[in-house]
């Protein structure tokens, strides 16, 4: 039988309930404005999925944290003022309810609670499905952690920083969606499951599936076929940016020289066996979140020396036969490495798929940003394009912040080697260089019988480089015509003297018939090392240089300061002064009229040949590169050395023997042999005058200084070979040593491998150093280093 009520307590059951479902009402529409905001963190997963299977993207931002803590709050204020209405709702204070249904009357418009009970009822299939999705993840999380202790933080010592990430996790790992990419919910196990499968800071966790992610086996090795045909490169590099259309033009213009030089290389390793590199090229100074300033100046006189060399490293990575990607943008980027989505705080999806990764400072940078922990990990397989060098002093971290070789652009913490420069003035880094273009016999001719002996042409495309050059160009005048190649738009710049025949900014090949007929190609001293001389220098022309009196470096040089060197420049091409030289290179001092106006008289008297050093032809460079993707191995770890049980520990000499007729220690034939590239049997020791580094020890012995061959001449018995007599003998981080100190008898060993240095010299220190012979015309490659 049914209760009755009477009309005033009906009347309050009947507000009661409109009362509640407004609020109902308004929780439920935050708490969808609260599930779409968290972008899907709700989104149900399937029976068999690990929490690694998820992909979610999280609500970043202070302004959305700052959303989500009202609408909490607010949620909050709900469930209160509905835990108040319930216990109203069997009271018998009518006087209260009366005054809330008034309130809610004032409130609300008409037909609005009907609207809600229309809404609520037509979501309550999606109300009831959240519901049940809620209750299964809440109640597996309740039985994981219930059987596994509450996923506790594991104290292992193999794992001393588990502990610190777990509660960085914790507080933190709403800031990067990439965790909830990764499967990250909130809960420790969770965190635990990250921190010791994605990451490596906490152990493998027992109750995890460690097969569900089995380890991919490196792809089968396959060899490398040299390939002539560019249709396939030129369609990777791409379109959409003037630098590429200048790189393309420069590729398909040199094909021939390449085919050409390829099939002379393959002559030269008898067809031996070399393995195929899957090889990813990103060129970071042409992204647009680089900035790109160089591609809308191709067409302005801007520098186009980098394009020159990245155009030449992707043609020799090509014709090689290497599984070339190419990246000029960070989608690019991520696309190619699997980056997951987010800030760049968590390592890659998978393992790294490729073998070697060429970059520049700009793509190093965006990478860290980007890859994580994964750029540590992977960081050896990284080569960098870096024009003017990177010295170990610079790029040690700790070491140069301690030290004060901190800079904009160092502090890497690669091997030495992994730098790879225009030209070979850093031994301590790989040397990449660029190619020019070979003249065949009939060009060489026409060249000679064509020559104009008053032609001239200036090295220098934008206007600001003419400036303050009135008084040399005036005597250059009286004996040349004088040719320019200065970029305008509609006037002539007034930096330009009216005796100057300026030809604008000229296309490549309209600027090597110019340099065909000229005698003389002069520099004033800026841009320093590009490749434009050494192009003049193959057609024939003598490059004019001033001398810098003292040397540009970064202690006195605008243009040098920040960079990761203490190169001291003694010149605008070194490489031109000191590998190439007379007649070829004249390096004078410009502010010597008179020796400026004799050597002009003196250009005009003499003929030179064109001439290109074999390492900047195609064959040289497809020849250098070849022997370091084969031979360079940073990711491997080196065997211990000095091995305990070697036979020469101890004894005098050690394993060293004078060379004949010289005071030049080399490596004992009957001394074990050991595993490197270069070869041991490179390797000349010396030790070098007080205050002099390795560099210019090397050269003044004919020779190039090694980095690689170090480790070898890192010990005691060094010393004694050179006669060098330690009352103490010490180990630290110094990147003069190895080297012995007069002063105090002492000997110095080096302590941390990515400090060897041939660079640096200290007043008080005789260095030890790791000298090599090298290839004619080929100064990166030792005699047998192929």
């Amino acid at each position: 039988m049914a209760l009755s009520v009477n009309e005033p307590q009906r009347k309050i059951c009947s507000r009661y309930e409109k009362s509640q479902i407004f609020v109902v009402g308004i929780g439920f529409f935050s708490l969808c404005f609260l599930m779409t905001s968290l972008g899907g963190q709700f989104s149900a997963k399937r029976s068999g999925d690990s929490p690694f299977t998820v992909r979610a993207e999280v609500l970043g931002g202070h302004e959305s944290r700052g959303v989500l803590r009202k609408i909490s709050d607010m949620l909050e204020v709900i469930m209160k003022r509905m835990d108040a209405l319930s216990k109203l709702g069997n009271a018998t204070d009518t006087h209260r309810i009366d005054e809330l249904s008034l309130a809610l009357d004032r409130i609300q418009p008409i037909g609005l609670v009907e609207r809600i009970q229309a809404i609520a009822q037509n979501m309550s299939d999606m109300a009831v499905r959240v519901e049940q999705i809620l209750q299964r993840s809440m109640a597996s999380s309740r039985v994981r952690e219930g059987a596994l202790g509450q996923c506790e933080t594991p104290k292992d010592p193999r794992y001393p920083d588990c502990p610190s990430k777990m509660d960085w996790m914790r507080a933190r790992w709403t800031s990067d969606p990439c965790y909830a990419f990764y499967g990250v919910d909130g809960s420790d196990c969770s965190f635990l499951a990250y921190l010791s499968e994605v990451e490596w800071f906490c152990p493998p966790l027992a109750w995890r599936n460690q097969t569900a992610t089995p380890t991919l086996k490196p792809p089968p090795k396959k060899q490398a076929v040299l390939q002539c045909d560019i249709g396939a490169l030129l369609e990777q590099v791409g379109t959409g940016k003037e630098s590429l259309s200048f790189m393309k033009r420069r590729i398909r213009r040199m094909a021939a020289q390449w085919a050409s030089a390829a099939r002379r290389l393959d002559d030269k390793l008898r067809k031996r066996w070399r393995e195929q590199k899957r090889i990813l090229v990103h060129v970071g100074f042409l992204t647009e979140e680089s900035g790109d300033v160089f591609s809308p100046k191709v067409l302005k006189g801007g520098p186009l020396g980098e394009m020159v060399q990245w155009a030449d490293i992707l043609t020799a990575l090509h014709v090689l036969g290497h599984n070339l990607q190419i990246s000029v943008s960070l989608k690019e980027l991520h696309g190619f490495l699997g980056v997951p989505p987010g800030r760049g705080n968590c390592p890659l999806t998978g393992p790294l798929p490729f073998d070697l990764i060429y970059t520049d400072y700009h793509g190093l940078q965006q990478m860290k940003q980007h890859m994580g922990l994964s750029l540590r990990k992977h960081k050896c397989h990284i080569r960098v394009i870096d024009t003017f060098g990177t010295e170990p002093a610079y790029n040690h971290e700790e070491y140069a912040t301690l030290h004060g070789y901190r800079t904009n652009w160092g502090y890497w913490n690669l091997h030495g080697q992994q730098y790879m420069t225009m030209f070979p003035h850093t031994p301590d880094n790989s040397f990449m260089g660029f190619v020019a273009e070979e003249l065949n016999e009939t060009e060489r001719l026409n060249i000679q019988r064509n020559k104009v002996n008053n032609m001239a042409v200036v090295y220098g495309k934008e206007a600001s480089m003419w400036k303050g050059k009135e008084k040399f160009l005036a005597i250059l005048h009286r004996y040349m015509e004088i040719h320019g190649t200065v970029y305008y738009e509609t006037q002539r710049p007034p930096e330009v003297p009216a005796f100057v025949k300026n030809h604008g900014l000229l296309p490549q090949q309209e600027l090597q018939q110019l340099l065909r007929k000229a005698k003389l190609f002069i520099g004033f001293g800026f841009p320093y090392e590009g490749p434009a001389p050494l192009e003049a220098i193959a057609n024939g022309c003598i490059f004019l240089q001033p001398k810098f009196n003292p040397s540009h470096s970064s202690l006195n040089h605008d243009f040098f300061r920040g960079k990761p060197t203490s190169r001291k420049v003694s010149s605008q091409h070194p490489y031109a002064e000191q590998y190439i030289g007379r007649p070829h290179v004249i390096t004078i001092d410009f502010n010597n009229s008179e020796e400026f106006e004799a050597t002009i008289r003196e250009i005009i008297r003499i003929n030179v040949e064109p001439f290109l050093p074999y390492e900047y032809t195609c064959e040289g460079m497809l020849e250098r590169v070849h022997a370091y993707i084969q031979n360079q191995d940073f990711c491997s770890p080196e065997a211990p050395f000095p091995p305990v049980n070697a036979s020469w520990l101890s004894s005098a000499p050690g394993p060293f023997v004078l060379l004949p007729n010289s005071s030049i220690l080399t490596w004992a034939a009957n001394a074990s042999s050991y595993s490197s590239w270069p070869p041991l049997s490179a390797l000349r020791l010396l030790a070098s005058l007080e205050g002099q580094s390795c560099v210019k020890a090397c050269q003044s012995a004919g020779l190039i200084c090694e980095p690689a061959l170090y480790r070898f001449i890192n010990i005691k018995e060094a010393f004694s070979a050179l006669e060098l007599q330690c009352d103490g003998l010490e180990s630290e981080m110094n990147h003069l040593f190895p080297a012995f100190s007069a002063e105090h008898a002492e000997c110095g060993l080096q302590q941390d491998p990515l400090l060897f240095s041939c660079a640096g010299s200290g007043a008080k220190y005789q260095r030890l150093c790791p000298c090599r012979d090298y290839r004619i015309g080929q100064v990166a490659l030792c005699r047998d280093c192929l």
